[in-house]
């Protein structure tokens, strides 16, 4: 009978070293940036263009500064980047950030990847 696989928070990816603080401070702050639905429907928004706090409100019920409490949240996950332009703020989606977290998750993709082939192999080792 096959071993029973590692709990995934015991892995570390062979290949890389283990998290620095800072690098599990900055996955921490980009997942509490994801946890919230109005966040997510905002980083959808930012994906079609770069939109000023106004612009970003118009899409939601909501007051400015209840979206500007997004927006600082979505910039402290590194989500999203911030430029000026004039007077305006323009924020815009940040694809690095939202990289960091798709690694994140490619890392258990592929762990399960491999757990499910090696659970094939045995039940197919079983059956012959």
């Amino acid at each position: 009978m096959a071993q029973a696989p590692p709990h995934p928070s015991a892995i570390q990816p062979p290949d890389q070293p283990p998290d620095t603080p800072q690098e599990q401070l900055a996955e921490q702050m980009a997942f509490r940036a994801l946890a919230d639905p109005t966040r997510r429907q905002i980083l959808r928004l930012l994906a079609q263009d770069s939109l000023t706090i106004a612009e970003v409100a118009e899409n939601f019920q909501m007051t400015r500064a209840a979206v500007k409490k997004h927006l600082t949240i979505l910039d402290e996950g590194n989500l999203i980047s911030v430029r000026t332009e004039g007077r305006a703020r323009l924020n815009r989606l940040n694809a690095d950030g939202l990289r960091q977290v798709f690694d994140w998750f490619g890392f258990f993709d592929a762990f399960w990847d491999d757990r499910l082939a090696t659970l094939k192999s045995e039940i197919e080792k079983d059956i012959q």
